[in-house]
């Protein structure tokens, strides 16, 4: 099987795969020069979505935990940098801080569930029902009297206006379309090189021996529940990431960043491009955001149900998900190929 597209392996990256992400991210720089921003707007929410598919496929694929609550943190990382942005006037530290307040708490839910020795189906029951909390709650502060600083939460509406993020290199100025094309396409090849090294480390090795076996690495001398919750952080901070640059990308925020429609989302995204695999999520949530879009263009009303008969086929056809299906054929085939030369 191709190393990339199995999540026990801890090889190091070889060239050929340097030269992929070379290649990207000069695809990357090149791409607004020859395309509108239509085409670039399309594609900062699929960079974006892709950030969180990388959270769940790490959090879920290599440590084995499965979590409906990347979307709290998906969704404070929003609300965090509209808040902030709109009291501080200062979008640089919003955007830093953003990340901060959901990492903070997802190290204190993490560490209750973690340490607590809660099963893992307990787990992902209570990340799903912290998830209902934090929409319910959200939803329900319509009223006037929900501000924090000057900032009103609007209930179902949202926050509208928040601002785009201003740097110093920008002299002040507002980020462009373009800017955040390249900001969140940058953010998100970053944080997949970041995980793809990161399991070629001894962390990486002993996150991925935690999945398979959680007992055998306790008999080996290893606190298995500071590996988890570092792990459970970790995917809290790129979710929170992903949210920030939502924000960001549409200027607004709303309590469907919370939803469980969301929260299956990402489980779908992960399921069609394969959970063994960090590249698979990315082009798993493109292809279903791509999906999603079109069947709205061909209006079609029920796009839920269709999505659902997608997920089934998907799971029936690909039980592993496409791009390790696929990459076990291309190895199967170069397998034949190399016994019919020896023969």
């Amino acid at each position: 099987m191709i190393p990339e597209f199995s999540a026990t392996s801890a090889t190091p990256p070889k060239l050929w795969w340097w030269l992929l992400i070379a290649t990207a991210a000069a695809g990357l720089l090149a791409l607004p020069y020859y395309s509108d921003m239509a085409v670039q707007l399309d594609l900062s929410i699929i960079f974006v979505f892709a950030l969180l598919a990388l959270s769940m496929s790490f959090l879920w694929g290599y440590a084995g935990i499965l979590s409906f609550g990347q979307t709290i943190f998906f969704g404070l990382g929003g609300y965090s940098y509209a808040i902030l942005a709109l009291n501080t006037n200062t979008t640089a530290l919003a955007f830093a801080g953003a990340i901060v307040i959901p990492v903070l708490f997802s190290a204190l839910l993490g560490y209750f569930m973690i340490y607590g020795r809660i099963s893992d189906i307990y787990l992902s029951v209570i990340t799903l029902v912290v998830t209902l909390i934090f929409e319910k709650g959200i939803r329900s502060t319509s009223g006037p009297e929900y501000v924090i600083g000057s900032v009103r939460l609007g209930g179902q509406n949202g926050i509208p206006g928040v601002p785009s993020l201003s740097l110093p290199s920008l002299d002040g100025a507002p980020m462009s379309i373009e800017g955040v094309f390249y900001l969140t396409g940058g953010f998100m090849l970053l944080v997949y090189v970041a995980l793809r090294l990161l399991l070629t480390t001894r962390f990486g090795r002993v996150i991925v021996g935690i999945r398979e076996n959680e007992r055998r690495m306790e008999l080996l001398g290893y606190d298995t529940r500071r590996y988890k919750l570092f792990a459970f952080v970790l995917a809290g901070a790129i979710a929170s990431l992903s949210g920030v640059l939502y924000g960001l990308w549409g200027n607004f925020v709303a309590p469907e960043m919370f939803n469980l429609n969301q929260a299956a989302q990402v489980v779908i995204w992960v399921i069609v491009g394969g959970r063994s695999t960090l590249v698979g999520p990315i082009f798993g949530a493109g292809l279903v955001q791509y999906l999603t879009n079109w069947l709205g263009t061909v209006s079609v009303g029920q796009v839920t149900v269709v999505l659902g008969i997608v997920l089934m086929v998907f799971v029936l056809l690909f039980p592993r998900g496409l791009l390790p299906t696929l990459g076990d054929a291309v190895s199967a085939l170069r397998a034949r190929l190399f016994q019919g030369r020896k023969n």
